[in-house]
């Protein structure tokens, strides 16, 4: 019989392992990004309002009622907004648009784990540029170190911010040292932008506004609704580039779900216009904090992200596996590091679960701590 290729001996996410080992286990899965909550009401009950209305292709686009919203949202044209399959689709989709073999793509490490990836199903190079974690100062970027990776190879800058794993928010100092950067090169920017509102301190800034003719914001309605699941991502792109994506998004998946888009389309300005982003980060910032005293009185050195709904922790007897143990599901840092050592002890924590989630997660982490 013929072989797969190679590219098929790729292994299972570690995301997808430990909800596997979570739920076979009964460990508190604070690990994969999924809320404990379920979406709001105003985004189930414009679900159902379109079921039955919405039920066949839609444009490989999207519905113009969801680019339109996207592009109020987000302050750009609806024209330049392609919707797709999850922001997962729209990064993969964006590989294929701006690299081929010989190119290379600059990105931070650690690293969100599609990432290479992408890149390589591109036939292109991920190259990446380690961050430093200091005790004190937390997770810092070297926009030199990124510039002194520039090659003549050196297509895009692939870019998350809020960021995860480490929760930074690139201040706007940073964001003019990239914008200058991307434009000596004449780079193509990417701008992970899932985690968009979610943020503690002042709102980010959006790369799109300081290089519009060269980035590309991508989205997720997953993360700004509490939907994961519903697989509705974006990309806003530079103005009269999006035909050239489309193409290639006609034989990505074609089209994202119809009725779902719809339902994205009606709650984002009641989203907006209600304040439920404020009160969505009010709720994450509390649980952040509590599951951040309780790692500390445990003995982890914590570093608060400014946003995400991740935080990270140091602790040198802690491992993935000991903590599964102990009934409770979290992210190795090593799962974030592919050309890089990670920091020994590195763990990285959900708290967009809920309070009871977080309160016996930490129970349950000091009765080991005591056996």
């Amino acid at each position: 019989m013929p072989h797969l290729h190679g590219r098929a001996a790729a292994q299972e996410s570690v995301f997808a392992r430990m909800s596997r080992l979570a739920a076979q286990r009964g460990a508190v899965n604070l690990g994969q990004g999924f809320p404990g909550a379920s979406p709001p009401d105003f985004l189930l009950d414009a679900a159902r309002g379109v079921l039955g209305r919405f039920d066949q292709y839609a444009p490989p686009a999207g519905l113009p009622a969801l680019r339109d919203a996207l592009g109020a949202d987000l302050g750009v044209d609806g024209a330049d907004v392609t919707v797709t399959c999850g922001a997962t689709e729209a990064l993969h989709l964006l590989a294929l648009a701006l690299l081929g073999p010989g190119d290379e793509t600059l990105m931070l490490e650690p690293v969100f784990d599609v990432y290479l990836p992408q890149v390589a199903l591109a036939g292109a190079t991920g190259v990446t540029v380690p961050m430093t974690l200091d005790a004190a100062r937390g997770w810092q970027f070297s926009l030199a170190a990124l510039a002194a990776a520039v090659t003549p190879r050196t297509r895009a800058l692939l870019l998350n911010s809020p960021f995860n794993p480490t929760g930074t928010v690139f201040t706007d100092a940073e964001l003019a040292g990239i914008v200058a950067l991307a434009r000596q090169h004449d780079l193509w920017i990417v701008s992970d932008e899932v985690y968009d509102e979610l943020y503690f301190g002042p709102r980010p800034t959006p790369l799109r506004i300081l290089a519009p003719e060269r980035t590309f914001t991508v989205g997720s309605a997953g993360k700004r609704l509490e939907a994961t699941g519903w697989r509705v991502g974006w990309i806003a792109a530079p103005p009269g580039v999006t035909p050239g994506v489309l193409g290639l998004r006609q034989i990505t998946s074609f089209s994202a779900p119809a009725p779902l888009q719809a339902a994205v389309a009606a709650a984002l300005p009641v989203a907006r216009e209600s304040g439920f982003y404020a009160g969505l980060r009010a709720g994450y910032a509390a649980r952040m904090t509590r599951l951040a005293s309780g790692l500390r009185d445990l003995g982890a050195t914590v570093f608060e992200p400014r946003g995400t709904y991740f935080l990270t922790a140091l602790h040198p007897d802690w491992t993935a596996d000991s903590l599964l143990d102990a009934g409770v599901a979290v992210i190795p840092g090593e799962a974030f590091y592919a050309r890089h050592a990670a920091p020994a002890g590195l763990t990285r924590w959900a708290f967009c679960k809920s309070d009871a989630e977080i309160e016996l997660a930490l129970t349950r982490l000091a009765a080991h701590a005591r056996s």
